[in-house]
């Protein structure tokens, strides 16, 4: 297996109870690539991404992130530490605390897990709120906030432990559909800059146009996977041109 790539797995399992969720995927991340995961509800592409920051233990095969071995049944506080240092997570529901001002949700984590000071903190969280666009924003609360800047906050949050790989669990999913759009461009702007990222979509435009490549998963496997544009454009399995199908079907008429 290529312990050189970000993320890198091989003949990876995930059993919950007696339901198999993943059935042996392999695969692998580079540095600077972003990744789509795509497939219908159910497939496997939100247990997969959590295997990958440890928020789920495998149940076989072998995982490698950032150099760890998520294989191992026990692996030390230490390294799990670094681990979440090293791959950030954005969620579908923000998961902002309510009671912070957003800022204060920027610092908490640099301060608590990195040891910064409070200015140094307060620093980044301002460098990384203007990055999203979002730095007159600083003193609100997020009940003062839309759903789309919400989630550029939850970006902006993750950004400041300054991680190596960012993982996106289906980060437009819960918004308005006007909303979409400012996310989405907040995550082509880390691409453009060489983020590595792997993201769980149903933004079919975004995974052709922005991703390096897709995975598609279908029953817990990777049915198809490869050049963006040559998955989602000439798709090899029926399987999946029935899925890109229904799609797009949908987005006409939503």
């Amino acid at each position: 297996m290529d312990n050189t790539s970000a993320i890198a797995f091989h003949q990876l399992t995930k059993n919950f109870g007696d339901l198999e969720v993943l059935k042996g995927v392999s695969g692998h991340i580079n540095t600077g690539e972003v990744i789509a995961i795509i497939g219908s509800s159910g497939c496997g592409k939100s247990t997969l991404l959590r295997c990958f920051n440890r928020l789920e233990k495998i149940t076989g095969g072998q995982l490698i992130v950032d150099g760890i071995d998520l294989s191992q049944p026990d692996i030390p506080a230490k390294a799990l530490r670094y681990l979440h240092q090293r791959v950030g997570m954005v969620f579908q529901q923000f998961n902002l605390f309510p009671h912070l001002s957003v800022l204060d949700n920027l610092t908490l984590a640099p301060q608590k897990v990195l040891g910064l000071s409070k200015a140094e903190s307060q620093e980044r969280g301002r460098r990384y709120l203007d990055k999203v666009g979002l730095s007159e924003k600083a003193n609100a609360y997020p009940e003062q906030l839309s759903g789309g800047q919400k989630q550029r906050v939850a970006i902006a949050r993750s950004l400041c432990m300054e991680p190596q790989v960012l993982l996106f669990d289906e980060p437009t999913s819960a918004l308005d559909p006007e909303l979409v759009g400012e996310v989405l461009l907040v995550m082509r702007q880390l691409a453009d800059e060489g983020m590595t990222m792997v993201v769980v979509t149903h933004e079919m435009q975004f995974a052709q146009e922005v991703a390096s490549r897709v995975f598609f998963l279908n029953q817990g496997q990777i049915e198809e996977e490869g050049p963006a544009k040559q998955v989602m454009t000439q798709p090899q399995s029926e399987r999946l041109r029935t899925f890109l199908s229904r799609i797009n079907t949908a987005n006409v008429l939503r």
